[in-house]
């Protein structure tokens, strides 16, 4: 041990005298780790955002066999049963705890073109039920009349929509009466409105979803199971019951799985660069301390220092780019706020989140890329012959 000790402290002790190829190694992984942790917090931020929409005690009810809420229709003639179905919580008069909301996707004029903001249409009810939504400016919108009130996210995103903005969509104007606030949930990148005004502009009597509160009476999971198994057995609904945070969650599979995909596939390639870089900078530290080595193993030192002493060398520099790159990703992105259309084809704004985890796993490639770019320069360096390492000098 005393012998791995010592070689390996006079192997890092070295590196200042091989500044300008270390740094090779150094930028290169630290490039990789950058991209590899810079890319993931944009997948992780939307993973968040849309994880943490919903809550657990609430019921989403969808025409069956959809994937998006955008996609589902519910006929107004079913929507009043779906209402009175067991499980959902019931207010003081009797009246079910539950909203019919219409979600669609508008063109918003902005400038020299047009975007797509998702509008939701709620009842009541929708409000009543959602206590995370907060009215951070002006006031809620009336009922009848063609008023929206925007999200915190959504006014980010899209310049020129706030309190007394004048919107033009479906062929009239809008008022914005209001700004809200949903914890940063998916919920902010919407404007919303009045269900029958929505249901009115847009020529759309039904609903795209029923959300319900679940009855609190009994815990939240056997609810939804009962809710599930009534709505299964009549012939009336064709719905599936799930509940709402599940749904959300469901939504951000498809975009954080082809992000992923794009971030290891490009990684993968940046990490051969990489290792050939670390690969050519170690077989040059051997070379240049051939005469050390060699005359460390005359004088009776085994392979095993060696070797460690340059897989230190070589590991040290990947960890510092490393360390690097994950500084750099997280002071450039973390917090930096984007929007990505989901799987649903709406806008969602989110942050970019730069994690431990996706540290850790940045740091892990750095680890990997320094093992294998010092591990054949350090076999080298303990199979060379003492007497042809000591004459190449």
């Amino acid at each position: 041990m005393k012998q791995i000790l010592a070689v390996t402290w006079m192997s890092l002790r070295s590196i200042p005298s091989r500044i300008m190829s270390s740094l090779v190694v150094v930028i290169g992984i630290a490039l990789v780790v950058g991209v590899l942790v810079a890319m993931q917090s944009m997948s992780k931020g939307f993973e968040y955002t849309l994880k943490g929409t919903g809550k657990d005690s609430r019921a989403l009810l969808l025409s069956a066999g959809v994937t998006a809420e955008l996609s589902s229709y519910l006929d107004p003639d079913v929507v009043p049963l779906l209402r009175e179905l067991p499980g959902i919580q019931r207010r003081a008069d009797g009246k079910p705890l539950a909203s019919a909301e219409l979600l669609v996707i508008t063109e918003l004029r902005r400038g020299a073109g047009d975007v797509n903001v998702a509008l939701r249409g709620v009842e009541p009810a929708g409000l009543t039920i959602r206590p995370e939504l907060k009215l951070v400016e002006g006031r809620l919108f009336q009922p009848g009349l063609r008023e929206v009130i925007a999200g915190r996210a959504a006014t980010r995103r899209f310049s020129g929509i706030g309190v007394g903005s004048k919107l033009q969509f479906r062929g009239s104007e809008w008022s914005v009466v209001g700004i809200f606030s949903t914890d940063g949930d998916a919920h902010e990148s919407e404007l919303w409105t009045d269900a029958d005004t929505a249901r009115s502009a847009f020529g759309r009597p039904g609903a795209s979803a029923v959300l319900a509160q679940l009855d609190p009476a009994q815990p939240a999971a056997e609810a939804l199971k009962a809710l599930k198994a009534t709505a299964a057995v009549d012939p009336r609904f064709q719905v599936d019951v799930l509940s709402e945070r599940d749904y959300y969650s469901s939504q951000s599979q498809g975009v954080t799985d082809n992000i992923n995909f794009v971030t290891v596939f490009i990684t993968v390639i940046m990490a051969f660069g990489a290792v050939f870089g670390a690969l050519n900078t170690m077989y040059s530290a051997v070379a240049a301390r051939q005469i050390e080595i060699a005359t460390l193993r005359a004088i009776g030192f085994s392979g095993l220092p060696v070797m460690v002493s340059v897989l230190a060398e070589s590991v040290s520099l990947a960890l510092i780019g490393g360390l690097v790159g994950a500084a750099v990703a997280y002071f450039l992105f973390n917090g930096l706020t984007a929007a990505t259309l989901g799987q649903n084809f709406t806008q969602v704004a989110f942050s970019f989140a730069v994690t431990p985890d996706l540290v850790g796993r940045g740091l892990g490639w750095a680890l990997g890329i320094g093992l294998i770019g010092g591990f054949f320069p350090a076999l080298k360096a303990i199979r060379q012959p003492v007497a042809e390492a000591l004459r190449g000098a």
